[in-house]
Parts: structure tokens; sequence; C-alpha cells
């Protein structure tokens, strides 16, 4: 039966893994990054997430344990101080893992472990969707509104244009009204003057 066997060998000894991974996690908990290929990150996570349990519990006991693991004291103490804060709400789950690539050379598949963010983080997030959807509710109570008006400027438009084209007939109407006048007028004036030669002639011959 296969108890107490978790974890890979990746083809290297006992101490040579153990020491990798005391330098890895060492590395990440300093600089808060570490790129490796894929089968080395998922070993890493465990032991990350379990260094940050440690920090979680706190006491004397968890840090003496987390020393016999983490090279650097300094990064230990830092770890302490800070993973109450950080990932005091978090159940599990301290790091990730980002898929890059492969690698030049071998083609190795190559992934950045990189540390979570603090919660505090994510409940700025919640709130800044909470304020997305009422935002999203907010323009669709508006769009009839604005709907309407958008409507009622279109007809005001319409109006206006049928104005614009009217004015021009009607300018045309007034204006062709007294060149009627006048010609009506100038006809009178020929009339009178066909019949004052006629009196004339009329006169003479009496």
């Amino acid at each position: 039966m296969r108890h107490q066997k978790a974890g890979k060998k990746l083809n290297r000894t006992a101490s040579h893994r153990s020491a990798m991974f005391r330098n890895m996690v060492t590395s990440l908990f300093k600089h808060g990054q570490v790129r490796t290929t894929d089968a080395k990150a998922k070993e890493l996570r465990r032991w990350a997430d379990r260094m940050v349990t440690l920090a979680k519990r706190g006491d004397l006991h968890a840090r003496r344990q987390a020393l016999s693991v983490v090279r650097e004291k300094a990064v230990v103490h830092k770890l302490f101080e800070q993973a109450a804060e950080l990932y005091g709400g978090r159940p599990g789950g301290y790091t990730r893992i980002i898929k890059i690539g492969r690698r030049p050379g071998d083609a190795a598949p190559i992934s950045l472990v990189q540390l979570v963010a603090p919660s505090e983080k994510k409940a700025d997030k919640k709130k800044k969707t909470r304020s997305a959807k009422k935002g999203v509710d907010r323009a669709k109570k508006e769009a009839p509104v604005k709907s309407k008006e958008k409507e009622k400027s279109k007809e005001a438009k319409t109006a206006k244009k049928a104005a614009q084209k009217a004015a021009p007939d009607i300018e045309k109407e007034a204006i062709s009204e007294p060149e009627g006048d006048k010609s009506s007028e100038e006809a009178e004036a020929r009339s009178e003057s066909t019949e004052a030669p006629e009196t004339k002639a009329d006169k003479e011959k009496e």
C-alpha cells in the first residue's frame, strides 16, 4: 500500500529535493514570485501553503518549525508579521500558478508561482462589482426616459425642417402677389390709353 508517500520525487534524492524546495520557498516569500517548471511549481505550492499556515498560527513552536525550512530569519519574521493581515480570512490557497509557456532549449513547460493578493483587495473588487451592477440597473431605468427624449427631439427637428421648407413657398407667394397687382394696373392703363384716342376721334366727327 502507498502510505506516507505524498509528493513527487522529480528524479532527485531526498536531500537534494529538500534543499531545492527550501531554497525555492525562501525565494518565494522573499521576492513574492518564483519561475520554475510545472512539476516543481505544483510541489512548491504544498511547501508554501504549509509555511503560511504555520505563520497564521503565530506561536513560538510554529516559528521554530518555519525556521527549520526557510533559510533566512528576516523572511520568517516578515512572514509571521504579515500573515494574519494578509491571509487571516483565507482558509487556504495562498499561492497561484500561472503557466507561461515553454523554455527555449529543452521545451520544458514553465510556470510562475505567485503569492495571492490580500483578502482586502478581494472585498474592494466585490464592492466594485456591486457598484457596477447598480450602474447597469440605473442605465436600464434611464434608457426608456432617454429614448423618449430622443423621440421628442426628433419630432421637434422634423417640425423645424417642415417649417423651414414651408417658409420659402410663403415668401414666393408674397412676392408673386405684388407682381400680379402691377400687371393688372398695367392692363388697366393700356385699356385707358386705347379708349382715349377713340373718344377724341368721336369728338372731332361731331
